[in-house]
């Protein structure tokens, strides 16, 4: 879990949410955003049809919903609980004191916001048309490395609800991956053991 957030949480009581339980919706106006001290959250994208598009799976040190935030316009996505889960709400007042008292926080902000608009830019405009294996690749280059170097904290179903491909799709394609020697699998978890074969995969033409 990445501490640099936690100057969001300094004095601040935190909102409990149970599995199931909504952080928050798509289409509300977004006057805070969440940083999740502890449990893990499922951000997606709803259609007017139903349907859902999962953007990503949120662990204990990120931050949710800022992008919306900084924009002050409505959400684009909703965020529910997978788990008993503890999350900061942070509003512009907030923000604004943590900034005076930590400034150093402000760049890796902007870093992080970019990283946000990136991944649901990737999601809108190309996910769709790539093969399944380029989806997982992508998807997998996109997480954030755990203190154990190359870990990345993931299962199957969470990987196969971000890129829109069965669970037994994300299986074989994982499969597929460890014989190339790309990956290691483990419980919760995956290894990359080569990155550069991995972008090259997900760069090639679909």
């Amino acid at each position: 879990m990445s501490q640099i957030w936690a100057p969001l949480a300094e004095g601040q009581r935190p909102g409990i949410y149970v599995p199931g339980q909504f952080i928050y919706l798509q289409g509300t106006q977004a006057d805070t955003f969440f940083y999740l001290v502890s449990g893990a959250a499922r951000s997606f994208i709803s259609s007017e049809s139903g349907g859902e598009r999962v953007l990503t799976v949120h662990r204990a040190g990120d931050l949710m919903g800022e992008a919306s935030f900084f924009d002050e316009r409505p959400r684009v996505s909703s965020a529910v609980a997978l788990v008993r889960s503890e999350a900061i709400s942070v509003d512009r007042e907030r923000l604004n004191a943590v900034f005076r008292a930590h400034p150093d926080l402000a760049l890796p902000m902007l870093q992080y916001l970019a990283r946000t608009v990136r991944m649901v830019t990737g999601h809108v405009d190309d996910m769709s048309f790539l093969r399944a294996d380029q989806r997982v690749a992508r998807y997998l280059l996109s997480l954030p490395e755990e203190a154990e170097k190359g870990r990345l904290a993931c299962t199957h179903e969470e990987i196969g609800f971000s890129v829109g491909v069965s669970r037994v799709t994300v299986s074989r394609v994982l499969g597929d991956f460890v014989r190339r020697g790309w990956v290691e699998t483990a419980y919760r978890g995956v290894r990359l053991k080569d990155r550069r074969a991995l972008q090259e995969l997900a760069d090639a033409p679909g």
